[in-house]
């Protein structure tokens, strides 16, 4: 998939109003998504997107090191979105699920399986939720 290809799958499913606001959204996800996630995943799944996309995961990883990624929960993640993005809580939470499910259809193989069982049951949830439909998600 192609960098404007990507960016407009964005737009469309998060109903973003332009492209620059679907690079704002996609950059706060993957980068949150890079924080949470082992470097060496955030790598490969990095290696199957778009170079502009997956630059956004690889800003966190730690050169040199085999890093386990942080520890944090579903409302530390859509926090630090929601921070990233400028969006509220729930249209950051709704931007994690459109951004994830084109970079779930972006990627080949079983990568974003990976990502997706490397996260505590309530963050998978969000993640793997597409941009379609409620997701009943238990927040603290």
């Amino acid at each position: 998939m192609k960098y404007d290809d990507f960016l407009g799958q964005v737009q469309n499913r998060a109903r973003l109003a332009d492209l620059g606001q679907a690079e704002r959204a996609t950059r706060a996800v993957l980068e949150t998504l890079g924080q949470r996630i082992p470097d060496g995943l955030a790598g490969n799944l990095a290696a199957q997107l778009p170079h502009e996309v997956g630059e956004h995961l690889r800003r966190y990883q730690m050169f040199g090191e085999l890093g386990t990624g942080e520890h944090f929960d579903l409302d530390e993640f859509v926090r630090r979105v929601s921070e990233r993005s400028g969006l509220d809580g729930p249209q950051a939470a709704f931007v994690v699920r459109a951004v994830c499910e084109v970079v779930d259809e972006a990627t080949q193989g079983s990568v974003w399986q990976k990502v997706s069982e490397t996260l505590p049951s309530d963050l998978r949830t969000l993640v793997t939720a597409g941009s379609a439909g409620d997701v009943n998600i238990k927040r603290r």
